[in-house]
This record gives C-alpha cells, sequence and structure tokens, in this order.
C-alpha cells in the first residue's frame, strides 16, 4: 500500500473516506438543483409577468378578445366579399350585352347640301353586337336608317361610312 493511503487508513477505514466522498457530492448536487430550482421559479415569474403585459395593450384589452373581434370582423368581410361577387356576376353580364362602344360619322351624302348633315351611328356591346343608325340628309327631306349588326357584320348591305363607323366602333376599348 501507499504511505498516503495507509495514513487515511489509520484515520478511518478507506470504504467510510469513499461514503464520505460520495455523501459530500450528493449534498453539492443537491445545493446545485436547489439553486437552480429557485432560479427557474424566479425566471417562470419573469415570464407570467411579461406574458401578462404582452397580452395586455394601452387600451386595456386581452390579447385573446382583440384576436378574437378580428376574426369577427374577417368573417363579417368574407360574406360581404361572396355578396359582393354575386352581385358583380350579374352586373357583368349585363354590362356584356350592354352597349359600350359607340362611334359618331358625320358626312356629306349630296353635293347640293351645305354641310355634314348626315350621320352614321354604331351602338355596340362588347361582342360587336347592336345596331348602325344611319341619316341621309337632302334639302327635301331627311330619313333615318336602322340596321342590326352582330359580330361587326350586318345581313343588310351597308355604305362605306356605315362599314367605316363599325369598324372604328369595333376597335373601341371594350370595357
Amino acid at each position: 500500500m501507499d504511505i498516503s493511503l495507509s495514513i487515511l487508513e489509520d484515520i478511518m477505514p478507506l470504504v467510510w473516506w469513499g461514503i464520505s466522498a460520495l455523501a459530500l457530492i450528493l449534498v453539492s448536487a443537491f445545493l446545485i438543483i436547489i439553486i437552480l430550482y429557485r432560479k427557474l421559479n424566479r425566471k417562470m415569474k419573469d415570464f407570467e409577468s411579461f406574458s401578462l403585459t404582452l397580452q395586455t395593450f394601452a387600451s386595456g384589452r386581452h390579447l385573446d378578445t382583440i384576436f378574437h373581434e378580428y376574426n369577427q370582423k374577417l368573417a363579417n368581410h368574407e360574406q360581404l366579399f361572396l355578396k359582393n361577387d354575386t352581385r358583380l356576376s350579374v352586373i357583368e353580364t349585363r354590362l356584356r350585352v350592354s352597349v359600350d362602344r359607340a362611334e359618331l360619322l358625320r358626312f356629306r351624302a349630296f353635293e347640293n347640301v351645305g354641310s355634314d348633315l348626315s350621320f352614321a351611328l354604331a351602338l355596340l356591346n362588347q361582342e360587336g353586337s347592336g345596331v348602325v343608325l344611319s341619316s341621309i340628309h337632302n334639302r327635301d327631306e331627311s330619313r333615318v336608317y336602322g340596321k342590326p349588326v352582330i359580330e361587326g357584320v350586318s345581313t343588310y348591305s351597308l355604305t362605306g361610312e356605315e362599314k367605316e363607323v363599325i369598324e372604328r366602333a369595333m376597335l373601341g376599348k371594350k370595357i
């Protein structure tokens, strides 16, 4: 045996030295656990106070009530969106068949008439269907003609002015 071990053996048996060291380690571990537990409790209290601070705003209302109110407002907006979408589809259907392109062309039909009193007027929808109205003016009388137009073409014969006014209306901006 070693000299230092024999001195320790003289004071107390080695088994008791091992038990004493183990007891010292256990007491140290227990003290460390108690210290860490207290620090954890302090941190938990700090977190709870921070959480309450975070959940309460300047108005004094809690975050969950504010989220509930915004969720309700969002549901109301979704209902309004669906209602407006339904209304808008009806309006778009009506608009497609409504007159949204109009062109007017004034011209002199006869040489003995002083100014451009004759005209051709095209009233078309988005598909290019509608009517072309023509007025032929001379000194004695004025006549008005209406011809249907379907997709930019009429089943009736068209004058040059009527064809021109339909082409200009077809080039007009669609909605």
